[in-house]
């Protein structure tokens, strides 16, 4: 039989692993099979046959369909919107006829979709994103060359905030589009600490592609181009792209890169007194956030760290509430594989709190919520609610 797609499930295959407390030789050595299989498949460099499904499913002690099939996020007013923006860039170059809105509003309306952006309040943004984007795009076009630069960076971030929306909620296409919309108008802001955080977004279509190794020479390829850290935008936009190099080279199991580039952005945070937001938020909480994230992208004797980091501090409350909620969706992650199921619990009720609508569509948190499930038996009524709310059973 042909072998089965296998995005996703090398992904899981390792997540049970991991919940197991398993090295990739112990499973190797469970189900019979080589070492180098084991490690291709949770790579995503090969495909798994019906038969090496099933002997590895036991192996974990699991059904071969919790390996096999991802769980479908609930569709929601967000979902209903994606149709619009993406008619609403399709017309990025030919804008339809219409009034210009002065650039002052212009700026305010950005400026409104960013704060709901780092609010996670994704619903909001989407309501109004489809209209914004397309009176940017007309202005853009019809405005004299005088502003163009400015209506450039204004368009960059309109972009960047319904690409929040597209990668969160599964449109991976209308994210592709959206970035390389990013990367064709930042040329005509001149901004070079704008372009590393285009670099940095960027960095998504590797990230959903697994293509990590590849991810990860772009993002150095990035740093060697920005600018010269020497003023706070500059320090925030290089040290940014040093935490994304650490993530994605963690979930390239590359750890001497990810501690390469996670002991720069410290160094970085430290010439900043306290997070600053340019494009990206960048200070010494948000290396803390991205140390948690590195450790569990290690997993296996990595997670230890996220434990240390979240008992000695937790996130403040002025850093953005999607950074936050991720924080405790990583954290969740590293208690369950270290047999804390309360904690993990604990911390995906956090998550939340925090930012219902990230923590809803995360997948983690749907393949957590039902390993909690499965796990516990005491407070299942809280456990059941809580997996219906976001579509894990």
């Amino acid at each position: 039989m042909a072998a089965l797609a296998h995005g996703g499930m090398g992904r899981r295959i390792a997540y049970y692993r991991r919940l197991r407390r398993m090295t990739q030789q112990q499973l190797a050595d469970a189900a019979c099979v080589a070492l180098g299989t084991v490690r291709k498949v949770e790579r995503g460099e090969r495909g798994v046959s019906d038969a090496t499904l099933e002997v590895i499913a036991e192996a974990l002690g699991v059904e071969p369909a919790q390996l096999r099939a991802d769980r479908e996020p609930a569709h929601t007013r967000v979902h209903a919107a994606l149709p619009a923006l993406s008619a609403a860039i399709a017309t990025y170059d030919i804008p339809d006829d219409g009034p210009l809105r002065p650039l002052h509003e212009l700026r305010r309306a950005i400026a409104q979709a960013v704060e709901w952006r780092l609010a996670a309040q994704y619903t909001r943004l989407a309501a109004g994103l489809p209209d914004l984007l397309a009176q940017l795009a007309r202005a853009f076009h019809r405005s004299p060359e005088t502003e163009k630069p400015d209506l450039a960076a204004l368009m960059v971030t309109a972009y960047r905030c319904a690409d929040a929306i597209a990668y969160k909620f599964g449109a991976r296409d209308l994210s592709a589009r959206l970035i390389e919309l990013m990367r064709w108008v930042v040329r005509e802001a001149d901004d070079p600490v704008l372009s590393a955080a285009v670099a940095y977004v960027r960095t998504e279509t590797f990230l959903a592609a697994r293509a990590h190794t590849a991810g990860l020479r772009t993002l150095e390829q990035a740093i060697d181009a920005a600018p010269r850290p020497r003023a706070a935008e500059e320090i925030a936009a290089r040290g940014a792209l040093h935490m994304r190099a650490a993530v994605i080279a963690g979930r390239a199991r590359d750890a001497s890169s990810a501690v390469l580039h996670l002991g720069e952005a410290r160094r970085l945070a430290d010439r900043v007194d306290e997070d600053i937001y340019r494009g990206t938020a960048f200070g010494p909480d948000s290396v803390r956030i991205h140390e948690v994230s590195v450790a569990v992208s290690l997993g296996d004797e990595h997670v230890g760290r996220a434990l240390e980091v979240a008992g000695e501090w937790e996130p403040p409350a002025d850093l953005p509430a999607e950074r936050r909620s991720g924080f405790y969706i990583e954290l969740a992650r590293a208690q369950l594989w270290s047999g804390r199921a309360d904690d993990a619990f604990e911390s995906l009720k956090a998550a939340r709190h925090i930012a219902p609508q990230h923590t809803r569509e995360h997948p983690w948190v749907r393949e957590d919520a039902a390993t909690l499930r499965r796990l516990k038996r005491a407070d299942s009524e809280a456990l059941t609610n809580f997996a219906e709310w976001c579509a894990a059973i």
